[in-house]
């Protein structure tokens, strides 16, 4: 159902109204509540606006005839595409204008022309009839004035002055427009009138329509406007300018001509020979359509320039970065499983998740032949091997790898390219390194992800949200190429140390891939596999007989280092090797087994002790278990009491959440005083001051909930906790015992300390098994539902 006009395109001009005034409250109550409705092509009908229209259309026909028979209201509703024939319910708006029919003339060739003027604002509520043409429930839309407002008044002028100037500067426009602009006086018709008047899309229009707060209304007519009033005042000035710019033109290109001919004449021009040998290697590439197109123009521009134009350089500049970069070059896969596996297997120990999902990908691309690469995102503490492992995969797949490191990036522009026509622009780091390792399917590395920057310089994270969008980076634009470039071959590899600096919507995009640090014997295989040769090659000792028993490597690793990672190992065998390195370089005698007498020898007395975790303490200190972004930590939990007035102190730089924990711990141990044999009354009366050691490095979550309470009571029974118990929980007000996270950094972190006995929320048992037995032999794990069960088994 449409309506037809002569010309799809075709611009009207909305006649003169026959009236102002609103409708009253007795004739709005009058309005039918069901109305014939009928769509309008390319424009939207506005309250009190008259409209010539034409309506050809059978169904239409019978929908005036309707409205003539009863009441002469019909509904006007603009449809969404202006070419679509038959508009469905589905295919035009939602909110229209109730309209009368003011004046019907039947035309020689059988069309009905219509003079129609909008009243009132609707939304259609259902469709209670679509044949022979619609009917629908609707209700009315009533306008919100601002009351007394002098900035909406000041609205009202800026619109009416805009709109005498665009009647002025525009040649399409009668003057006598101008006039029956003065002379309206109601606000809200004489936005409807400009409105209908002014060139701007249906559905700024149609946005107008449906607002039903008139200042928000009146804003939006005005940005229409200035942009209306803008784009006339260029083409004025372009039209002024046209003239004297040919003449120019035409001048230029005869010097051109003139000077193209003796350059010939003198054996011809290196700039020429520049572009045929741009041209001659565009010949092998397979161009997009669209990066195809933009090399042809660019030629011809550069054709036209002479070569000491500033603009030259920058043109030549970005066709050589466009033929350098490998447009449909892949590098071929190497499917074979076992030698991938091999290759992951002997650059890392460990890491059995990512090996899993990498040879997971494999199997598929060998099956398939082709598919969208995934983008990992691998999350672990420092020091696990992260950033090493892409380049492990790059060799496994036969892939050219990539690095970009992420840390401190705080310009989007560095992501995306800066435009060419800065001085001193460069196509984005992405673009660079696809033209450096000339491959458009590399191991891509994004090294530090959730270290990238955002201040008043830009966002780069949302600039990551399309490259690592599957669905979009087969179109990545970079603001330097100026044309799309396909990276879904690409296989993106995020790293990162924790997932909560990465926002939301790019964590999304993130396939995550949680690391966990190293027990100590697989650092010891990590050691004799990979760190002791590496360090004796770096300090020249290949040829040297040195062995490390494993004794000694596992008293180095205990004593000399608390960490999740091997980095700092790594440096202690640096320190080990560089002793022993002079002794070779003085001629000295180097015994081939290193002792543990030697180590000591070489690097001091141990750093590191665990007779702190695991000897027995007064009353009030619990041994805890944190999880941080290096990974698990042992905490010490003080509880003391002093003669006062009921009132808890917390100390050590505690975030909310702990703070929060230790108010729900004492909460619960008041009110469940009788049960442990405690003095109700011996609260009100003691000062209470929990104290988390370390008071440098700020603390927060939730898992010290249950040591909060095990310190407390152990400080209010004076009952010691028993040596070599360790614990981590979420505690409730009830005394339920939560599940918590990060339970095997904590696990491998009480095994570091020397910790025997482990208590955690029986929700957590799954947690546990998911950690290879042998790293955890030794280990008792106590799992819990309520308080109770904790303090029988914490305390002595």
């Amino acid at each position: 159902m449409l309506l037809n006009q002569n010309e799809q395109e075709m611009e009207f001009m909305p006649i003169v109204p026959l009236g102002e005034d609103e409708l009253d409250e007795n004739e709005k109550k009058s309005l039918p509540a069901e109305l014939p409705v009928i769509a309008l092509r390319n424009t939207v009908l506005f309250p009190n606006v008259v409209l010539p229209i034409t309506v050809a259309r059978e169904k239409s026909v019978k929908a005036i005839a309707e409205a003539n028979r009863t009441n002469k209201w019909i509904g006007v509703i603009a449809q969404k595409e202006s070419n679509n024939e038959d508009p469905g319910p589905d295919d035009i708006y939602r909110v229209g204008t109730l309209a009368k029919v003011v004046k019907q003339i039947k035309m020689p060739d059988g069309n009905v022309t219509l003079f129609i003027m909008g009243r009132m604002r609707f939304t259609i509520d259902a469709y209670t009839q679509t044949d022979p043409y619609y009917m629908a429930r609707v209700s009315y839309l009533d306008d919100v004035y601002p009351e007394n407002d002098a900035a909406f008044d000041a609205l009202i002028s800026s619109i009416k002055d805009y709109g005498e100037r665009i009647v002025q500067q525009s040649a399409n426009i009668p003057n006598e427009a101008g006039i029956v602009l003065k002379n309206i006086e109601n606000q809200s018709f004489l936005m409807h009138f400009i409105a209908s008047n002014i060139s701007a899309k249906l559905q700024e229009k149609q946005s107008m329509l449906e607002e039903n707060n008139i200042t928000l209304r009146a804003e939006k007519l005005l940005n229409l406007l200035q942009g209306e009033l803008q784009l006339l005042e260029l083409k004025n000035e372009i039209t002024n300018k046209t003239r004297a710019d040919i003449d120019k033109q035409q001048r230029e290109y005869f010097l051109q001509q003139q000077m193209k001919s003796i350059r010939e004449e003198l054996g011809g021009d290196p700039n020429d020979r520049e572009i045929k040998d741009l041209q001659k290697r565009a010949e092998d590439i397979q161009w997009p359509e669209a990066a195809k197109e933009l090399f042809r123009k660019n030629i011809e521009k550069l054709e036209r320039m002479h070569s000491s134009t500033p603009d030259y350089s920058v043109v030549y500049n970005h066709l050589d970065l466009m033929l350098d970069l490998p447009w449909g070059t892949y590098t071929k896969d190497n499917y074979d499983l076992k030698h991938a596996q091999k290759v992951l297997d002997n650059d890392h120990y460990g890491m059995d998740k990512i090996k899993d999902r990498i040879l997971e990908y494999l199997a598929v691309l060998k099956l398939k032949g082709d598919m969208k690469s995934p983008i990992l995102c691998f999350v672990g503490p420092p020091g696990i091997g992260k950033t090493s492992l892409g380049r492990s995969i790059a060799s496994a797949i036969q892939r050219k790898y990539v690095r970009l490191s992420l840390g401190g990036l705080h310009d989007e522009s560095e992501l995306r390219g800066h435009r060419k026509t800065y001085i001193g622009a460069m196509p984005g780091r992405i673009i660079q390194s696809l033209r450096k390792v000339k491959s458009s399917n590399p191991v891509f590395i994004l090294d530090e992800i959730d270290k990238i920057g955002k201040d008043f310089r830009g966002d780069p994270s949302s600039a990551l949200l399309e490259i690592l969008d599957p669905e979009q980076n087969n179109s990545f634009y970079d603001n330097y190429l100026e044309t799309e470039y396909d990276l879904s071959r690409v296989l993106f590899i995020a790293t990162a140390n924790s997932l909560s600096d990465i926002q939301p919507a790019l964590r999304d995009r993130l396939e995550i891939i949680q690391l966990s640090g190293y027990s100590a014997e697989e650092k010891v295989e990590i050691a004799k596999r990979h760190l002791v040769p590496k360090q004796k090659d770096l300090h020249g000792l290949a040829k040297v007989p040195l062995r490390f028993p494993d004794k000694v490597i596992l008293k180095i690793i205990q004593e000399y280092t608390r960490e999740s990672g091997v980095r700092e190992l790594d440096r202690v065998f640096a320190g080990i090797m560089r002793a022993v390195a002079r002794q070779v370089a003085m001629e000295e005698e180097v015994t081939p087994g290193v002792t543990v007498g030697r180590v000591e020898e070489i690097l001091g007395k141990p750093r590191f002790s665990n007779d702190i975790y695991t000897k027995g303490h007064p009353p009030g200190v619990v041994v805890g278990l944190a999880w941080t972004s290096v990974g698990g930590d042992i905490l010490f939990i003080e509880s003391s009491i002093s003669k006062g007035k009921g009132s808890l102190t917390l100390t050590g730089n505690l975030g909310n959440v702990m703070k929060e924990s230790a108010s729900a711990a004492m909460s619960y141990l008041r009110a469940n005083a009788d049960k442990y044999g405690i003095d109700a009354a011996r609260f009100d009366m003691v000062n209470v001051h929990v104290h988390v050691p370390e008071g440098a490095v700020p603390k927060d979550g939730p898992s010290a909930g249950i040591t909060m309470l095990t310190s407390l009571a152990s400080a209010f029974t004076g009952r010691k906790v028993k040596p070599y118990y360790a614990m981590t929980g979420e505690i409730t007000l009830r005394g339920q015992v939560l599940p918590v996270g990060g339970i095997k950094e904590k696990i491998l972190a009480a095994k570091r300390a020397g910790i025997k006995d482990i208590i955690m929320c029986r929700q957590n048992e799954k947690d546990v098994d998911e950690v290879n037995a042998q790293y955890i032999k030794g280990l008792r794990f106590h799992y819990v539902s309520d308080a109770t069960e904790v303090l029988d088994l914490a305390l002595k």
